[in-house]
């Protein structure tokens, strides 16, 4: 079957179809590809009308689970409606990616290994699996966390001049 010839000769009727079915052309031409890229994925066989019926009738799946998709987004948002987050403070937006930067000298002055520690922490890691991570036993991690905050708070006070209250000494 010449694939081109078949495409050009239904895509008009199933777009309009469609159109009729969704009521927007965008989504309407949405669905009718859609349903050509699965005709071309999973290569129906038969008679002609029999592969025009097919691709009508994955259009009209398409359709019924947009459909159902849009109705099941709509009611959640009805039951718990989703208000829009405050427009951030430009001046703490800008005091934040300071302290950001700030934080990201400190740690590139760190070793590698420090860095890393403090880093696997500030993500839930447990002592053992940090200690399997940097090849030391699990019960040094402890200690080894202990001197990276402390390297840590040094950089970042030379870095700023001066005690962050937010660290905790």
């Amino acid at each position: 079957m010449d694939f081109d010839a078949f495409f050009d000769e239904v895509f008009p009727s199933l777009f309009r179809y469609c159109v009729r079915l969704t009521g927007d052309a965008d989504t309407a031409e949405d669905v009718a590809q859609e349903a050509f890229v699965r005709f071309v994925r999973d290569e129906p066989q038969g008679p002609q009308r029999a592969l025009r019926v097919w691709v009508f009738k994955v259009a009209t799946h398409l359709v019924r689970d947009r459909y159902r998709v849009s109705e099941n987004r709509r009611r959640l948002l009805e039951r718990n409606p989703v208000s829009p987050s405050p427009m951030p403070d430009p001046e703490a937006e800008l005091h934040r990616g300071e302290a950001v930067a700030e934080v990201r000298k400190a740690l590139d002055e760190l070793s590698q290994r420090d860095r890393q520690l403090l880093l696997m922490r500030g993500e839930g890691f447990s002592y053992r699996e940090m200690a399997e991570e940097v090849g030391v036993s699990a019960t040094s991690i402890g200690t080894l966390l202990t001197r990276a905050e402390k390297r840590f708070v040094e950089a970042y006070e030379r870095q700023v001049g001066e005690p962050d209250p937010r660290i905790d000494s």
